[in-house]
């Protein structure tokens, strides 16, 4: 009996995909670096359902794959060996909220920009903000600790999740701190899922933290000539304003964004890099601090130029400039990195690796952007256009020898909120001792001691 059909004895027969197409589409992630080869997709609908899928894959030593909205960058979502693909795409209901504590109980398919807008018409916010927002899913969130735009106020996803309900690779049910403000009774188990890629368990359910709206925001965008006078900008940023978020960009990414939105040059000379600071409105002089801010960065020095949204479109295309930074380099197959450094070292960090790329791959164009704000910095390496994919790739992991070394000597991570997956597996050691590592495995495998749950991701 094909695989196919003993799941459709388990499940209902539109919870069960095997054709090529459907293969190729759930069995990856936005990297296009492996060939998905999947066996199957299964869709749950119910804890239940879970459970029943890694009993399916404990009798049958078929491995499972999770997968939500696909959009990381560290292949911890692609099916490379056979694997069942373990699809959350029909687990997206809002089950419960709880209006005294603030908390939502949401299935992992559930989006991303559906959790934030339901905030909304609670008069509430959830923080927890990044471009894919519109397809991104929870479950997949809490899977790699996702972090985004708005960390250096509200923190990481980690930060949100009151309670989980898991299905381990034994096919036990646990429900884990169900949203208790203090619980000092033991090794808090729920952080450990958090940021596990599914290699524990598999997210059932989740009960998400909400905070009142922050004041209005507005935006500034600065025109900056080095990496020394971000950081100058930002120690003195946070002494004058209520921060939200501090993002930067260089002006090759710009160049990229205007051509692909169509939006206009936002200040009338480039730059070499550009940050986007965003604070709250607490009360009427606040638009004169972001005004004084810039004021005292040109007398210093650290500012060539700027704008302040005057309107809520300004507001919105200002961020675009930053959001749009992937989408519009796309086009050239990029080879993306995720990374980060302790903030005091970011601009020694990006300077010597800027120098180690030119000085050794001529040929790549450089596109640097991130939250500079909390040390997460994203490379993405664009393909000439005469090369062919399979070198290009190639000469990037040997690029990343390179990078990472660098990681480890500024004593940073490889990897800051995409994971580590089957992409950067190889390099977890630039950033974890042996002895965590070994650690790491002894805890997977009391949770899945067959080794069916994600295998051949992290480590």
């Amino acid at each position: 009996m094909s695989i196919e059909k003993e799941l459709k004895n388990i499940l209902k027969d539109d919870q069960v995909l095997a054709d090529s197409e459907s293969l190729k589409h759930y069995g990856q992630d936005w990297t296009r670096y492996y060939e998905p080869k999947p066996s199957a997709i299964a869709f749950p609908k119910t804890t239940e359902d879970i459970v029943a899928l890694v009993n399916f894959a404990r009798t049958t030593k078929i491995a499972l794959v999770p997968s939500g909205g696909r959009t990381g960058l560290s292949s911890a979502a692609v099916a490379t060996n056979n694997e069942i693909v373990v699809s959350f795409e029909k687990m997206n209901q809002i089950l419960d909220f709880d209006s005294m504590d603030q908390v939502v109980r949401v299935q992992p398919g559930v989006i991303t920009q559906t959790i934030q807008e339901f905030a909304v018409e609670k008069g509430l916010y959830f923080p927890v903000d990044f471009a894919s927002k519109g397809s991104s899913q929870i479950g997949g969130n809490i899977a790699t600790n996702a972090g985004g735009v708005k960390v250096l106020r509200y923190g990481l996803t980690r930060n949100w999740v009151g309670g989980l309900k898991v299905v381990t690779g034994k096919g036990e049910v646990l429900n884990l701190n169900k949203s208790l403000v203090k619980n000092a009774s033991g090794y808090d188990l729920m952080q450990l899922f958090i940021g596990s890629e599914g290699t524990l368990g598999f997210i059932a359910e989740a009960e998400i933290k909400m905070c009142r709206p922050p004041y209005p925001l507005q935006v500034m965008l600065f025109a900056v000539p080095n990496l020394k006078c971000i950081m100058k900008i930002y120690e003195m940023a946070k002494k004058q304003l209520s921060l939200t978020a501090f993002e930067m960009f260089s002006e090759v990414a710009l160049k990229y964004v205007l051509e692909h939105s169509r939006i206009a040059r936002p200040l009338p000379e480039g730059s070499p890099y550009y940050v986007l600071v965003e604070g709250e409105l607490i009360a009427e002089s606040t638009t004169e601090d972001f005004v004084k801010l810039f004021e005292d960065g040109v007398n210093h020095g650290w500012i060539d130029d700027g704008i302040i949204a005057q309107t809520e479109t300004q507001f919105k295309e200002i961020w675009s400039m930053r959001e749009n930074v992937a989408e519009s380099v796309a086009k050239f197959t990029p080879y993306k990195n995720d990374i980060s450094v302790r903030l005091s070292r970011v601009p020694d960090f990006i300077t010597e690796v800027d120098n180690l790329l030119k000085n050794d791959y001529p040929n790549f164009e450089i596109v640097w952007f991130g939250h500079i704000g909390d040390g997460n910095l994203h490379i993405s390496i664009l393909k000439p256009d005469d090369w062919k994919k399979e070198k290009f790739f190639e000469a990037c992991r040997k690029v990343d020898e390179h990078l990472y070394a660098t990681i480890q000597k500024f004593e940073g991570s490889i990897s800051a909120e995409h994971g580590v997956g089957l992409a950067k597996k190889a390099f977890l050691h630039f950033t974890r001792s042996n002895q965590e590592v070994e650690y790491m495995r002894l805890i997977k495998k009391q949770f899945d001691p067959d080794n069916i749950m994600n295998p051949g991701k992290i480590f």
